[in-house]
């Protein structure tokens, strides 16, 4: 066994990990980074990236296969054929340049790497088995970044033809049948992408309703969506059974489905086992390891950030704690005072969400909600996509915006202006008076403004 020592360990070479040992090391701070598996974490690796590059193929595929029949804006194309293994390998050089920057950004800031499995000694020492064999590393400060993991539905274990989202995305050709399990972002995500790409898809959900963390005026062009695209949605279902040989599904009530593939998208939780966490008497939050405005634990020296703690399980989340991390372990002021995190939903179409809810904001205090629709913008008909909306949520006394949420084609890259506008405690009269450029879809969000503030123009 060998014996390293460092001022800073980090443990996870995910988006909080790497960010987080980047930056300190580039702080003048003696930085070890520790990665079981791939730099990148599930993000980069199996979930974000190869995710968003496999919708946008289904979706170059669907547009493809619409101008290959009455053709499209007067454009037809012959039949379109899909080589799924181009495809695949598209994705993976996608993630491949990604994986590579990472290392690259690694090595230039300074930070050793060690790949291996951690596991805690006490709050200093970390013990990391490896294929090269076992390193000791006696640390200053360590932080806990490894992640999250998809959830097994009981009765329904990953293997076979169940898959969970990573084993989706490796595999080989889209299923001919697939049925999918929860109707959170994930299960649309991929689900929308699969029936793109040829598979009959059906999704099963136990609740009343898909997307549960958005209301059900932002889901409904989802759904339409849905039905256009031929899949079946079953709503307030439980799955009962499976045989894995014949390929049948059981549900609640007896009926069966035959499918190639099953896909649970049932939710996620920490990355911990293994981590001999019990060796530190963390205080938790259920699963979650507790942190405060610095991502400090209750043990000094140990940090946590991203999915291991509470809040929404998002890349830039992580991220932005591994700055505040860095800073306070550097010797520099910094702490957690972020009003909102923003969240995307990369269906069909798009659906974004900062801050508060009309209903959240209402419980606070009145709340002024508006909303511009784009079928009034120029830009979403010239895309000839004009489902969806944007809309403002302000504090009726002063005007200060407290949340946006919209949904349509590409609001995920209106979503930084949404947030920023929040972030710098912007009025509604700040936004209406901004000159927006035409014709853009931003133009919907300084519509939505003046709707509350005087008129829309196009409203």
């Amino acid at each position: 066994m060998s014996d390293l020592n460092c001022s800073l360990l980090v443990i996870g070479g995910g988006p909080g990990g790497y960010v987080c040992a980047a930056r300190a090391a580039r702080l003048g701070v003696d930085t070890l980074l520790v990665e079981a598996d791939r730099l990148g974490g599930t993000c980069l690796n199996v979930g974000c990236i190869p995710s968003k590059a496999l919708i946008h193929a289904a979706g170059a595929f669907a547009t493809a296969q619409a101008q290959a029949g009455e053709g499209v804006h007067g454009i037809s194309v012959s039949a379109p054929k899909l080589d799924f293994g181009r495809t695949r390998d598209w994705m993976e050089s996608v993630t491949a340049r990604l994986r590579g920057g990472v290392q690259g950004l690694l090595e230039r800031s300074g930070v050793k790497i060690l790949n291996g499995h951690a596991r805690f000694l006490d709050g200093k020492t970390v013990e990391v088995r490896g294929e090269t064999g076992t390193t000791r590393v006696r640390a200053g400060n360590v932080v806990i970044a490894t992640g999250s993991r998809p959830v097994d539905l009981p009765g329904l274990p990953t293997g076979g033809k169940v898959l969970d989202s990573t084993s989706a995305l490796a595999l080989s050709e889209p299923p001919a049948r697939l049925a999918v399990i929860g109707a959170g972002y994930i299960g649309l995500e991929l689900g929308t992408a699969f029936a793109k790409l040829g598979s009959a898809v059906t999704l099963i959900e136990a609740g009343p309703g898909i997307l549960p963390q958005y209301d059900e005026k932002l889901t409904r062009p989802v759904r339409r969506r849905l039905g256009q695209l031929g899949m079946e949605l079953m709503l307030s279902r439980k799955v009962t059974g499976w045989d894995d040989a014949a390929g049948r599904l059981t549900l609640d009530g007896g009926e069966a489905l035959e499918v190639d593939r099953v896909l649970v998208t049932v939710g996620r939780v920490p990355n911990t086992d293994g981590l001999a966490l019990g060796e530190l008497r963390l205080h938790m939050d259920g699963a979650f390891v507790r942190i405060d405005d610095r991502c400090r634990t209750s043990m000094r020296g140990v940090y946590a950030i991203g999915d291991v703690t509470p809040g929404p399980m998002l890349a830039h989340r992580a991220m932005a704690q591994a700055e505040v991390v860095a800073d306070v372990i550097a010797g520099h002021a910094n702490a957690w005072d972020r009003l909102c995190v923003p969240a995307v939903c990369f269906t069909d179409p798009e659906i974004v969400s900062v801050g508060l809810s009309p209903e959240e904001a209402e419980a606070q205090g009145p709340a002024a909600v508006s909303e511009f629709a784009f079928r009034g913008n120029g830009r979403a008909l010239t895309l000839d996509d004009t489902e969806g909306f944007v809309r403002i949520v302000a504090r009726r006394s002063d005007h200060v915006i407290l949340g946006v949420q919209a949904t349509g084609l590409g609001v995920s890259e209106l979503l930084a202006g949404f947030t920023q506008a929040i972030e710098a405690g912007l009025r509604v009269e700040d936004i209406a008076a901004t000159i927006h450029p035409h014709p853009t879809l931003s133009e919907a969000f300084q519509e939505a403004a003046l709707a509350e503030v005087s008129m829309a123009n196009h409203g």
